[in-house]
């Protein structure tokens, strides 16, 4: 979306959108999944469970770190990857209390 139609919504529907893009990809999916599992991991590992080259699973870190989900450290030659807790708990309420603001009992159909 062009920075022009983005100003006419609200910073929490941008942030939601934000989060609802990064998780639109599979591979993302699978490796927010096997960080949680791990609880930390070292890229590695990643493209060890995945069937993606080095340069794949990094470009999805990278998208992974832009929205602040996932966190990453140098250690010598390699980088760590884990869940960035703040940011995962961000990510949870934001899309939670919109989930949960459709009641159950409602219907309009």
């Amino acid at each position: 979306m062009g920075a022009t139609k983005s100003t006419v919504f609200t910073q929490q529907q941008n942030q939601i959108a934000d989060y609802a893009k990064a998780l639109a990809h599979p591979a993302r999916v699978a490796i927010l999944q096997f960080l949680v599992e791990r609880n930390a991991c070292v890229c590695g590992d990643i493209v060890d469970e995945l069937p993606l080259s080095q340069s794949t699973v990094s470009q999805h870190l990278k998208e992974l770190k832009r929205i602040g989900v996932v966190q990453g450290t140098i250690e010598g030659p390699r980088v760590c990857y884990c869940i960035d807790p703040e940011g995962w708990k961000q990510m949870r309420d934001l899309l939670g209390t919109m989930l949960d603001s459709l009641s159950q009992e409602s219907s309009c159909c």
